[in-house]
């Protein structure tokens, strides 16, 4: 029987949205706890496959949010946003101020389209320069969704986040779970003790010669764009389905779908599992 003062205590503790990457992250609670955070996480990716599903090819915009716009990175930023909406492509940032508004500003001056994925945090406001926005409670479904939307990166000048996101869409890459995904380095000045160490790290052995040709380095909006064309478009020969394709059909099985999988949540977490080395 499920004590009621126990899921009061869980709705009062989710309540702030700003807490739910803490809350999930310390530790074993019970499997009524969990199992709220499940959902949570679920209701993350269906706010964002909702949001970002027609926005079109996108090239994701990384950097601080720091920047202020009499920095020379943020008008960088800003003519690279401009370039990559010319090149038919939205531009995607993490929705907040510093770089991420630079470039989504860029998008919108030429008559491109931007879009944020923003982050539930009191330094990340989303920018007044965004067509679509979502907002996310957790790190880990925001940069999912900022790489399966994304037909490259482009990486300025930023701190521990930006770091994070450039060695995660890496990874991806040396590992195979994406492929024709162009990252631009810009910035070379800020990053150059970066890019040193990547190529010690290639004469250590701990990665790959090959893994240098990974990432681009340079600081002309020209090059990055030239890169940019001539390595996504594999990836854009899967275009994203017309909205017109969703139909009212359609649209009863996503529901559908939506109710099977949390069905199937909840029976997993019931029913006892045996002991298996992977789960």
């Amino acid at each position: 029987m499920v004590d009621e003062r126990a899921i009061v205590q869980e709705m009062e503790l989710t309540a702030s949205s700003e807490r739910a990457d803490e809350i999930f992250l310390e530790g074993p609670r019970s499997r009524f706890e969990e199992f709220i955070t499940l959902l949570k996480v679920m209701r993350d990716f269906l706010r964002g496959f909702r949001t970002l599903h027609f926005v079109g090819p996108c090239v994701t915009v990384f950097g601080s949010a720091r920047i202020k716009s009499d920095d020379p990175n943020y008008e960088l930023a800003r003519k690279m946003g401009a370039a990559i909406a010319r090149l038919g492509f939205t531009v995607m940032t993490g929705g907040g101020p510093g770089i991420m508004e630079a470039a989504n500003r860029g998008a919108k001056e030429v008559g491109g389209r931007s879009v944020g994925c923003n982050i539930e945090l009191p330094s990340e406001a989303a920018n007044p320069y965004l067509d679509r926005c979502v907002r996310m409670h957790y790190f880990f479904v925001r940069k999912a969704l900022l790489i399966k939307y994304s037909y490259a990166f482009v990486v300025m000048p930023g701190g521990a986040g930006t770091l994070d996101e450039l060695f995660e869409a890496v990874t991806l890459i040396q590992t195979g779970k994406i492929k024709n995904f162009p990252i631009v380095i810009m910035g070379t000045d800020y990053w150059r003790e970066l890019i040193g160490f990547i190529d010690k790290m290639a004469q250590h052995g701990t990665i790959s010669a090959f893994d240098l040709n990974l990432i681009y380095a340079t600081d002309s909006v020209e090059e990055a764009i030239a890169h940019i064309e001539s390595k996504a478009q594999t990836r854009r020969a899967h275009p994203t389905p017309p909205k017109s394709k969703l139909t009212t059909q359609n649209r009863r099985r996503f529901v559908s779908t939506e109710i099977a999988a949390m069905a199937i949540a909840i029976w997993n977490m019931v029913t006892p599992r045996a002991n298996t080395s992977c789960l």
